[in-house]
């Protein structure tokens, strides 16, 4: 009881040198044996490093060797925990020591002695910086006062809303809540006031502009930014196309999802002659060659840096795709219409232009600003049919396939036998890049049809084609050769003559797996017979992960090995400093391809133009502080795309309720199961107060659940019926019960 008191004080003054006549009069000790009792318990707090003896009756809390800073992670059962920002492993942190922290803030903990049979615990000292300053939820008005139910885990309260700052919200409608009044030692309350009432619940666009609210997202445009691109000039001068190589000539088209507005890259390809060539290449006489180019919108013709637009663009970093919508980074105007490379327009690009033989080996390249005018817009579905040889007539749209003064002597190259060349070289590329060390993550992607009201009416999921490989193994090209341009060619560092190094680029990096999470992997999947490489050179231990991959096509426990080998790669992020792309194979990659939905690609377009006219090399600490801005923020957009996807689900499946279903375990919780649905691949949890008939422990490191006394085990990958018995559209969740279990 002493003891709880003393440590509690001492919490609460942090800082502060208490004096034995202090900590006395604090805690209302005012009889002897009691203050020789919380002598004997400070001088043992002291013996233990909890306490730092300041003279001969004084003492603090021991904050030299014991404060850390880190993120703050809020859990809604009260087992809170904060993660330092080495990396090291997180330290729980009670509810009464977390000065009210909320989920994602930076703060400044002390960590408190460990006690016999006591875990480590840490204590919120300093709350550095807010990671939310808004939320979003469902408004409750009440007579006198009005409050906001928070969605997720982020508050740990309601928030308190002044009557004449709910600007016309009513009960049960969602709003967007700005925080003006944190927790503190004199009010645990929160406080704020509504910016924006979305409007009323279960409708649509209001549930899906609540998800991109709750994550900081923004869910509408600002009206200074499109009168801003509103005034931009589409127009293309003829000193512009001087200044450019003119591909409107050579045969180009765009290949991307059949509902897809922003077409933000285009393929060329035409037959050259080995005289045509900028070097000497006499050892591709006998082979066919062909000129490919990867033509890429050049937004950052029309986006100048430092602009209004471009700001914005920073600040977003990235495009958001939600089930039913497109949130874009930039205008429509530009992303749509501008920039957007579509048919039979003339459009300004920066492109990389190959020259490849029927092997798809690099003869020449080289980087240009261009002009194209696309011949067609293709869909996925289209090629697909056209490389399967469903589709018989040849298209219509031709283009000569060398300058158009010889047009007249040259045999005409069509866009079907065009494609059939490109997906055979695309083959080509993609089993070198599995050769050399490639992880093959083939993995099946979610989708949903969308009727005009926004309700899903069929949920399915979508697999990689020769159609989406054929553009990806060209992007993939396109995006590693100008990463080695920059990457690999030294240049001499203006400090010392001796000194070399590459300039300042925007690297898309991916690190190995970490070796405690290959282990897990190991001891996860021995039981199945399966051997992972846990050492070894970075080639060998890829190839062994591809094999596993392989060997675990069909199984029962296929998707279980699937699962477990993505968690334990790295994720991938921009940087300045280059390690390399593990999950590619590559030493030097970037991202070039995709300027119009992602902020690093306008980037290194500008970087690349600088570089080619000869400029110096730029800030580095500046371009990494906006390559971890874009790496937190596609790791956002992602997190919000996977509740639009929940949500979605949830919505598809209200209507079945009480219907039963074949599934398989999809994932394995301390606190229940997830199945996924086998015909339509939605997923619910099984909580553990559905599995009857026994008390069930988690088996963590073997991903199961095992009865205690019928030893009944539910495992990763196994058949099971279920009965949907619950859809709560509000908190995105699915609730179902084993049948026959």
């Amino acid at each position: 009881m002493v003891a709880d008191a003393l440590q509690a004080l001492f919490q609460a003054h942090p800082g502060e040198t208490l004096s034995f006549k202090q900590i006395f009069k604090a805690l209302k000790l005012d009889t002897h044996p009691a203050k020789m009792l919380a002598v004997d318990v400070i001088e043992e707090m002291a013996w233990e490093d909890w306490l730092s003896k300041v003279g001969d009756s004084a003492y603090k809390l021991n904050m030299k060797t014991q404060v850390q800073e880190g993120t703050f992670i809020r859990k809604a059962n009260g087992k809170n925990s904060f993660q330092p920002d080495d990396g090291g492993k997180p330290v729980f942190v009670a509810e009464r020591n977390s000065m009210f922290a909320l989920n994602g803030d930076r703060v400044r903990v002390a960590f408190m002695a460990r006690r016999q049979n006591h875990i480590k615990e840490a204590i919120v000292t300093e709350i550095l910086e807010r990671k939310h300053d808004q939320a979003v939820g469902i408004l409750q008005v009440e007579k006198d006062y009005a409050f906001l139910n928070a969605e997720g885990n982020f508050f740990v309260s309601d928030i308190l809303i002044p009557k004449k700052k709910l600007k016309g919200g009513k009960t049960g409608e969602k709003a967007v809540v700005k925080i003006t009044q944190w927790p503190s030692a004199e009010s645990k309350n929160i406080v704020g006031e509504v910016v924006d009432v979305l409007g009323k619940q279960g409708e649509n666009n209001v549930e899906m502009h609540a998800i991109l609210a709750q994550y900081g997202l923004p869910y509408k445009y600002p009206k200074r930014v499109e009168d801003a691109a509103q005034k931009i000039d589409a127009g293309i001068t003829p000193e512009e196309i001087a200044r450019r190589e003119d591909f409107r000539d050579v045969l180009t088209f765009t290949i991307d999802p059949k509902d897809a507005k922003d077409f933000d890259d285009a393929l060329s390809i035409r037959r050259i002659e080995n005289s045509e060539l900028r070097i000497n290449q006499s050892s591709t006489l006998n082979s066919q060659l062909y000129e490919v180019g990867v033509h890429i919108a050049d937004v950052s013709h029309y986006v100048t840096e430092g602009s209004i637009i471009d700001r914005e663009a920073e600040q977003r970093a990235t495009s958001v795709y939600l089930v039913d919508r497109t949130i874009p980074m930039l205008p429509e105007r530009l992303c749509n219409f501008i920039c957007s490379l579509r048919p039979d327009e003339e459009k300004l690009c920066y492109s990389v232009i190959f020259v490849l033989d029927e092997e798809a080996n690099i003869k020449d390249w080289h980087l240009a600003h261009t002009i194209i005018r696309s011949d067609r817009r293709f869909a996925y579905e289209e090629v697909q049919d056209i490389l399967e040889g469903k589709t018989t007539a040849e298209a219509n749209s031709c283009v000569p396939t060398v300058a158009s003064d010889q047009r007249s002597s040259t045999p005409l190259f069509t866009l079907h036998s065009s494609l059939k060349v490109l997906d055979k070289m695309a083959k080509k590329l993609r089993e070198r890049r599995f050769k050399n060390g490639a992880v093959k993550f083939d993995r099946e992607e979610l989708h949903f049809d969308i009727d005009d009201d926004g309700h899903p009416t069929r949920c399915y999921f979508k697999k990689s084609t020769d159609a989406t490989q054929l553009i990806e193994e060209f992007m993939l090209l396109a995006n590693r050769t100008v990463a080695e341009f920059i990457g690999a060619a030294k240049i001499v560092n203006s400090k010392s003559s001796n000194s070399k190094s590459s300039k300042t680029f925007v690297y898309r990096i991916h690190d190995q797996p970490d070796p405690q999470k290959l282990e897990n992997l190991r001891t996860a999947l021995a039981p199945f017979g399966y051997k992972v490489k846990t050492s070894g050179t970075r080639g060998a231990i890829s190839k062994n992960l591809n094999k596993l991959m392989e060997e675990a096509q069909g199984e029962r426990e296929q998707k279980l090995v699937e699962t477990l080998t993505l968690r334990a790669m790295m994720k991938a992020k921009y940087s300045t400093h280059n390690i390399g792309h593990y999950g590619l194979a590559f030493d030097y990659y970037t991202h070039f391809t995709s300027p119009i939905r992602r902020y690093p690609d306008t980037m290194v377009h500008r970087l690349l133009t600088r570089y080619q006219d000869g400029g110096r090399s730029v800030n580095q600490e500046r371009y990494e502080e906006l390559c971890e801005h874009c790496s937190e923020m596609e790791q956002t957009a992602q997190n919000a795309e996977r509740d639009s996807i929940k949500y979605k689900m949830v919505e598809f499946m209200a209507d079945k309720v009480g219907l039963e279903f074949d599934a398989h375990i999809s994932g394995v919780q301390s606190y229940g199961i997830f199945c996924e649905i086998d015909e339509n691949h939605c997923e619910g949890l099984v909580g553990m107060h559905d599995l009857d008939g026994d008390y069930y422990e988690f088996d963590e490191r073997n991903y199961c659940l095992v009865g205690r006394r019928h030893h009944r085990k539910y495992q990763l990958g196994d058949a099971v019926r279920i009965k949907v018995a619950r859809a709560n559209i509000e908190k995105r969740q699915l609730d179902f019960i084993l049948v026959n279990a």
